[in-house]
């Protein structure tokens, strides 16, 4: 599953997920990360779905309009394997990276000693691909002036982020039942229950390399489950919730 680096003893593991034949690119993201104190290693990203996943192929289509390519099953089964296996194990927490990732790892490495369960946080983006909603709701977290923000609406991505056994927990109850990629599923947090917090600024880039999911969930959406009447209805309610959503957080400010 890779190479660990020295252990520190911290209580946090780091995996960086990457296709196992990916040499190039695992040396590149070993490279940046020389100077690290942090023990990390590379999980090999899964190719198939993963046991307890069921994929329903119909839900798929209506909300996206389109079959999910091989690249994003794969990578819905390699998040979903990491917290069944946190929760096999009992880890407490981790931060999971992948491998076109630019770290700040001076900030990991606070991040990676901080209790983020007994800090009211279980899971925490470290980085978004889009705008979206947002709150504060924490100032000068580990460091001054990097504010913990918390999402309301599709950021997507899934390049990095910590989570703790509870929040692993939660997320993998909610996602055995493959309804659309994983990360449009994971900041549905009208829908899970947990909150979608992140950090500003990002403490991690997004390196400019070609994706290994591929262009294909970028085709126009002319499946027809994805215009019928009932998905119509459908995203109207899920606006409808997403807005009650933001309406709570601003009555709670």
């Amino acid at each position: 599953m890779g190479e660990f680096l020295p252990d520190t003893g911290e209580s946090t593991e780091v995996l960086v997920v990457s296709l196992e034949s990916a040499e190039a690119r695992r040396a590149d993201f070993a490279a940046r990360a020389a100077g690290t104190s942090l023990a990390w290693r590379f999980f090999d990203a899964c190719t198939a779905p993963a046991p307890g996943m069921t994929i329903d192929e119909a839900a798929i289509r209506r909300n996206k309009g389109r079959a999910m390519s091989r690249g994003e099953i794969g990578c819905y089964a390699s998040h979903f394997s990491i917290w069944q296996d946190m929760i096999m194990r009992g880890v407490r927490q981790a931060i999971i990276l992948e491998d076109d990732t630019v770290v700040d790892w001076a900030y990991l490495e606070q991040l990676a000693r901080a209790d983020l369960n007994a800090e009211g946080i279980d899971y925490l983006r470290l980085y978004a691909k889009q705008p979206t909603w947002q709150r504060i709701v924490r100032r000068d977290f580990l460091q001054h002036s990097r504010t913990i923000v918390e999402l309301v609406g599709l950021a997507y991505g899934t390049q990095g982020y910590a989570i703790t056994l509870a929040g692993a927990r939660q997320l993998a109850e909610h996602c055995r039942t493959v309804c659309r990629p994983i990360d449009d599923e994971m900041d549905r947090s009208w829908a899970h229950g947990l909150p979608n917090l992140a950090l500003y600024p990002a403490p991690i880039l997004e390196a400019a390399i070609v994706s290994d999911i591929g262009n294909s969930r970028f085709v126009p959406k002319n499946d027809p489950l994805y215009h019928s009447l009932r998905q119509r209805v459908w995203r109207q309610v899920e606006r409808t919730r997403m807005r009650m959503l933001k309406a709570r957080r601003l009555l709670e400010r």
